[in-house]
Order: structure tokens, then C-alpha cells, then sequence
């Protein structure tokens, strides 16, 4: 049974009296102008609208619901809700006093009635909305002030004149949040609309004029208030935003509030993900949902930054079991407990052991027999691998050859190697060994029931060892921020977008194929380097150095998604491309393994001769563009 707030009832219950008083006293001045003040001429039956008010007002309000409005939260809609139910307990009681004393006053007088009750009542309540937002604007900044989390964000522009800027001014104007915040201007490529006023702030300009208006009103904040943004308008904008060395804040793309219904809750500092020049992969969730439910999975490498990722997506997705296999310890711990704690329901195993112990792999593929395997596991990083080519081999190579031999030995349904673009006319040690990964994948993919695929695609935003946390740390530490080359550039996605790539194809593969992303435009590396200075408040070549260290052993100055022999097949995803098999001899190719594999144990010298065998496009001369 419902508890009775007794506090709530008393405060309602005292705003509908009011209500009430505020209708009397404009019957009693109607009926004065009517009467042109000569109250003894007041019929004393025209007194009768006092008691029917009593009755009929707090009736209506109560009926209609009115009494229940939090005020504080109040729109427009809420009020028109009030006003109806003035407008008919008003009405009601007229009309009823009306039969008693027919003729007391005329109908302008009667809408006066009408009007004057309405109007002092949605004043009250205006009133008693300032103070309460006044109240807790002042206790939340009280708060924030304690705690140290008030941001002084200063003199700030906005940049959008919809939706998302009157959204965003509001916030700025009424959350506590906000309370060091002076917006001065709206910045809109809208001409027409230049010179308005957004609550109060001016429309001045477009998007060309950001840097002047920042330089003439020492702003401090730039707020982008565009969340219908393209992601090609936003990375335009916001890098002459970057350039102007105010901070930057953003409100959500329309896709990242959907869960909230106050996206201003979610405004974030401007990131490099926001500056890539493309839009974000979309993959078809239910598809993989589907495919994934209800499975045993196994992914190698789980505890990386691609396997961990793989692992969240797949635990959102109800498998039946979730295997993560990797070598190191560490961060495999802190994946299997992020998992268990936000995904208690699902049965996550954590198993340590490398995939080149043979005997191991074959013992966790014959105990859990996994239906799906995501092959994470690899050494991914160029320069080191240089230095020891063998274990790249090892590692790479043969860690992939033995765990496709597990999965055809017992009965996986599904495998889904993770490779790389470097895997494309290679000119590392790296790139080769995936290439031959890709190779494996397409041989045994002919003689086994299992359906093996690989996934390639560019550089992945944020991963272990990539350019981003690596310039981030070098900006925390006043630089320099070393860029090997000043002309060398790559594709870059986020680890969201390179997982769920690989889930896709997992779902949509029939066996053999290699997926490769359509990953847009490339990066230049140097521009990422001036962008993330920039991002972090300071001015490139004056407040942090940017040396040059030329190209490493085995980079290239651009990488390719797609050798020339290998065509391209479309797919439902128009992001999303098959590039096709490749003819190989595969006694020819087993035999070549093995040889390597021997080379490879024996520490020889002429490993990259047995490489450049294996892999004729493998070419250590860097690749130059054009």
C-alpha cells in the first residue's frame, strides 16, 4: 500500500488556497468596476462564487493532475496544464454564481476573472521555481567548491545555434556545474540567423570567425553544441577550435545520448578520436548478437587491448561460455574481474598458458570444446620484433598454426584471426609473420570443416604500444613529441570499431575470406602530433617541441589494406570489403613451415631469407608514396 506524505499533501494543499485567493480577489475587483465601487449596491448572493471556488478550483487541479507538477522541472507544457485547470474551476464557479445572481457583472469582467487568477497563479510558481533553482544552484556550487570539482571555464562561446546550444545555455545559465562560465557568443554558419539572441546570448558569427571572436573576448571555453554533426563537419570545426588554444568541450553526438535524456551530463573534453575524418563503423548488432548467443568462445590474447575489447562485446551478448586464454597474467585478471563484475550472469573462465605450447591448446580445446575462437594473440610490435625475428615467428606464426590445428582437431565451428594492414606487401618482420598467418588461415580454411577467416585493418586509437598514448605522455612531460617521418601517414580506427568488425565477420563469414575496412582517408601523423598538443593547451614548435627521428627499421611511409592480386568483393556493410583467396600450393606450403619452423628453432641467421621465400612480396626497402 501506498505510504501518505503528509508533507507533500500540506505543500499542495496550500498552493491550491492560493489558487483560490488569487481567483477571489479578481472576483472582488470585477465586481467592484462593475459596481463602479459602490459595494452597498453588491448584491449579497454574488458572494456565493467564494464557497463554489473552494470547491471547484482545487477540484479541477486535482482532477487534471495539475497538483502533482514538480515545479522546479516545470516547461511550458506544465504550465498550459495549469492554466486549463484555473481556466475550468474559474469557469465552473462563474457559472454556477451566475445562476444565483444573474447580472452581477458582464463577460469582460468574468474573463478578467478568468485571466487574473491564471496569470498571479503561474507567477507564484515561477517565483517558488526561481528561488528553488536558486537554492540548489547555490548548494551544489557549495558543494562542487568543497570537493574542488568546480571547473572555472571563464569567458566561453558556443558553437551551434539549435537544439543543442539552447540545451547547452540553459545548463550554463542554471547548473552549478557552470557557475564560473560567461557565455558572450553563438557561432552558426546561418547567416540569416546572426544578430538573434539565444537566451539571451548574440548569434555574431561562423565558423570562420572563431579564432577572432576567441582573440577579441579573451575566450577561455569553446562549448561545440552540434550534435546532429556529420563526423567530417565536427573534425572541420573543431580543428580550428584546436588551433585557437581555448579548451575545448563537446556535447554528444545524437547516437551517445540516446541513453540519456541530458546530454549536457555528458559533455566531454575534445579528443583525437573526434579529429579522424570519417564516420564511425556500424555493424549490425542483432546479426552478431544472434550468432554469438549461446555459444562457448574462446579468445586468445584476451587480457590485449583488441582481446579485452572482444571479450566486453562478447559478454554484452550472452554466450554460453567465455573462455580468455592469454600469457600474461596481469591484465588477464583485470579483464576476468571487469567482466564478472558487470556481467554476472555470464560464465567467464580465465586460463593462462601461450599459444606456442601445443599440448596446452590442445588440452583447453579438448575440455571446453569452444563452438567460436577469436585469435588475439600476437607480438604486434614493429620495431621490437626487428630485433627478434625468431620469436616474431614463434610467436606469431606458429602460435597461429597451432591453434588452427586445435580448432580443426576438435570441431570448432568458426575461427576468426585478428591480422593487420602491415600484413599487405610487408617490409617488417611483423607484417610478414601475419601475412603468413593469413596464409595458414586460407590453406587449412580448404581442407577443414572449421570455417576459418582473418580480419585486417589499419592502426587501432588507444591500444598498448600505439602513437596515442605514447604522444600523451610525452605532452605530460613538456615534450618533445617524436614523428619519425614529417610526410608519414596511416589509417586509424578505434578499438570499438576494429572489435566489432571482427565480430562481424565472425557472423558473416563462410570461410577463406580476408575482411578488410574501408577505413577512409589516412592520418598524417604530424597533424595528429600538432592536434593532440593543441587539445592539451599548448601551442606546437613553442610551447612543445616536435623532433623528427626518422623512419625504423621496416616502416613504411603509408600502409596499403589490400594486395594487388587480391580484388575486392562488397559486402552488407558498404565499410566492409572481402578481399579474395589467394591460389597457393599447399603441400608446397606445408613443407615450407616446417622448414621454418626448424630455422626458427635453431636461432638461424638466414631467417629472413626463409621469410622472403615464404612471402615473395616481403620487400625490407620502406615504401615511399607515389
Amino acid at each position: 500500500m501506498k505510504r501518505f506524505n503528509k508533507s507533500f499533501f500540506v505543500r499542495r494543499f496550500r498552493l491550491m488556497l492560493l489558487d483560490t485567493l488569487f481567483s477571489n480577489v479578481a472576483f472582488f475587483a470585477a465586481l467592484l468596476l462593475s459596481y463602479n465601487f459602490q459595494i452597498k449596491n453588491i448584491s449579497v448572493y454574488s458572494f456565493f462564487y467564494i464557497p463554489l471556488s473552494l470547491i471547484f478550483i482545487p477540484l479541477c487541479i486535482y482532477v487534471c493532475g495539475t497538483h502533482r507538477i514538480t515545479w522546479r522541472h516545470a516547461g511550458f507544457r506544465d504550465i498550459f496544464k495549469l492554466s486549463v485547470s484555473l481556466c475550468l474551476g474559474s469557469a465552473v464557479s462563474l457559472v454556477c454564481a451566475f445562476c444565483t445572481s444573474w447580472g452581477m457583472f458582464g463577460l469582460l469582467e468574468a474573463m478578467f476573472v478568468v485571466l487574473f487568477g491564471i496569470v498571479a497563479s503561474v507567477s507564484l510558481r515561477m517565483f517558488i521555481r526561481h528561488i528553488a533553482i536558486r537554492t540548489h544552484k547555490k548548494t551544489r556550487e557549495m558543494e562542487l567548491h568543497r570537493t574542488g570539482d568546480l571547473w572555472d571555464y571563464g569567458k566561453s562561446i558556443v558553437i551551434g545555434a539549435g537544439t543543442g546550444a539552447e540545451i547547452l545555455l540553459r545548463s550554463l545559465f542554471s547548473d552549478a556545474s557552470f557557475t564560473k562560465c560567461d557565455p558572450v557568443a553563438v557561432v552558426d554558419d546561418n547567416k540569416k540567423i546572426h544578430g538573434s539572441l539565444i537566451r539571451g546570448v548574440p548569434v555574431i558569427g561562423s565558423r570562420e570567425d572563431i579564432p577572432e571572436i576567441v582573440r577579441k573576448n579573451r575566450i577561455k571555453t569553446i562549448f561545440f553544441a552540434i550534435p546532429s554533426a556529420t563526423n567530417e563537419e565536427r573534425r572541420e570545426i573543431l580543428k580550428i577550435c584546436s588551433s585557437t588554444g581555448c579548451d575545448v568541450r563537446i556535447l554528444p553526438a545524437v547516437d551517445e545520448s540516446l541513453d540519456n535524456t541530458d546530454p549536457v551530463s555528458k559533455i566531454r573534453k575534445v579528443s583525437v578520436f573526434d579529429l579522424l575524418g570519417r564516420e564511425p563503423i556500424r555493424i549490425d548488432v542483432n546479426k552478431i548478437c544472434g550468432y554469438v548467443e549461446g555459444k562457448v568462445v574462446m579468445v586468445t590474447g584476451g587480457g590485449g587491448s583488441i582481446g579485452s575489447e572482444l571479450c566486453r562485446q562478447i559478454a554484452e551478448r550472452s554466450p554460453k561460455k567465455l573462455i580468455i586464454f592469454d600469457i600474461y597474467e596481469n591484465s588477464t585478471y583485470d579483464i576476468l574481474n571487469e567482466l564478472k563484475r558487470n556481467h554476472p550472469e555470464v560464465d567467464v573462465l580465465a586460463l593462462i598458458g601461450s599459444v606456442r605450447d601445443e599440448e596446452r591448446l590442445n588440452s583447453v580445446f579438448d575440455e571446453y570444446r569452444p563452438e567460436i575462437v577469436y585469435h588475439a594473440a600476437a607480438h604486434k610490435h614493429v620495431p621490437l620484433m626487428e630485433d627478434s625475428p625468431h620469436e616474431a615467428v614463434k610467436n606469431n606464426v606458429f602460435g597461429t598454426f597451432n591453434t588452427v590445428r586445435a580448432a580443426d582437431k576438435f570441431g570448432t565451428k568458426r575461427f576468426v584471426m585478428i591480422s593487420t594492414d602491415k600484413a599487405v606487401n610487408p617490409t617488417n618482420i611483423m607484417g610478414t609473420t601475419k601475412r603468413l598467418c593469413e596464409m595458414i588461415i586460407q590453406a587449412y580454411n580448404k581442407k577443414s570443416s572449421t570455417e576459418y577467416v582473418a580480419v585486417r585493418f589499419g592502426n587501432v586509437l588507444g591500444s598498448n604500444g600505439s602513437v596515442i598514448p605514447l604522444f600523451e605522455k610525452q605532452i605530460a612531460e613538456g615534450g618533445p613529441v617524436t614523428v619519425t617521418h614529417p610526410d608519414i601517414i596511416r589509417y586509424f580506427m578505434t578499438i570499438p570499431e576494429a572489435v566489432s568488425l571482427v565480430l562481424s565477420a565472425g557472423a558473416s563469414a563462410k570461410g577463406g575470406e580476408i575482411f578488410v575496412l574501408d577505413m577512409g582517408e589516412p592520418v598524417k601523423i604530424l597533424d595528429l602530433a600538432e592536434n593532440m598538443i593543441r587539445l592539451s593547451g599548448f601551442e606546437p614548435y613553442h610551447d612543445i617541441n616536435i623532433e623528427f627521428t626518422g623512419l625504423r627499421p621496416g616502416e613504411k611511409l603509408y600502409e596499403e589494406l589490400l594486395m594487388d592480386e587480391e580484388g575486392l568483393q562488397k559486402t552488407d556493410n558498404s565499410l566492409i570489403y572481402i578481399g579474395q583467396p589467394i591460389s597457393l600450393d599447399d603441400d608446397e606450403f606445408f613443407s615450407s613451415l616446417e622448414e621454418l619452423w626448424k630455422v626458427a628453432c635453431d636461432e638461424d641467421s638466414d631467417i629472413r631469407a626463409a621469410l622472403h621465400k615464404m612471402v615473395p612480396t616481403f620487400n625490407e626497402t620502406p615504401c615511399k608514396k607515389g
